[in-house]
């Protein structure tokens, strides 16, 4: 195949495994590795599900903010979206660093993904980066909570984050993580030492399976022309998925 899957190409083919067929997937706006995900997952796994990309020119099926309500009526299968930090609780953030009150730093917010995060039946989180400082024990400002309280009606499926070095899982009947895989040049324990919270037993934690040579052509290809021709996001495609 030639040059080796860089950042955004291995978790794009990661995350793009989890498309399910004649499900409808969506991704947010500023969101390059999802929506090549999602189109590699409709020439491998997924040909017939269905695909929303807000922000691309032809791909956004005209929702905008409508994709709120498609969620909030339980006909949202699966939604990607990223966060600057995640916790032990399950919890994400996306608006400030340090005290809310004082932050050392201002984030754009969530525009409504606390609300995804408990309408939509899954949701996959990416992350360019695994470090402590976005694996934290408590994260500074709830964007959107992984734990509810038993009387409030949630999806229960278990969410999973994408990260250059694993695939974190966490099951919100029990209410904690596990590390589903690791990636290729690392090992458990590396991972659970750039993890600031317990990631349970990693006693026997399998090898993720990489990018095939067979789904990097599609994604240098076939996904990087449709991504060109469609406006998702075309100067992304142009200079990150390596033409093969």
């Amino acid at each position: 195949m030639g040059a080796k899957a860089n950042t955004d190409e291995l978790l794009a083919v990661l995350m793009s495994r989890e498309v399910r067929d004649w499900e409808t997937s969506a991704c947010g706006a500023v969101s390059m590795i999802p929506a090549a995900a999602m189109l590699l997952a409709e020439v491998t796994v997924a040909p017939n599900a269905e695909i929303i990309i807000l922000g691309s020119e032809k791909l956004d099926r005209n929702l905008g903010k409508d994709i709120h309500f498609l969620s909030q009526r339980g006909k949202l299968d699966l939604f990607f979206h990223s966060a600057v930090q995640f916790d032990a609780e399950g919890n994400f953030n996306l608006h400030v660093i340090g005290d809310p009150n004082a932050p050392e730093r201002r984030l754009p917010g969530g525009y409504g993904s606390g609300l995804m995060s408990y309408t939509a039946k899954r949701i996959l989180f990416f992350r360019t980066e695994h470090t402590p400082r976005t694996f934290v024990e408590k994260v500074d400002f709830i964007s959107g909570a992984g734990k509810t309280p038993p009387e409030i009606k949630r999806p229960q499926e278990p969410f999973k984050i994408f990260t250059t070095a694993a695939v974190l899982r966490f099951d919100r009947g029990p209410g904690c993580y596990s590390l589903e895989s690791v990636h290729e040049g690392y090992t458990a324990q590396q991972v659970q030492s750039l993890t600031g919270f317990s990631l349970g037993d990693i006693s026997n934690v399998p090898q993720t399976v990489m990018p095939t040579d067979e789904e990097l052509r599609l994604l240098r290809t076939e996904v990087r022309d449709r991504m060109i021709e469609t406006g998702t996001y075309p100067e992304w495609a142009r200079t990150v998925l390596q033409p093969a």
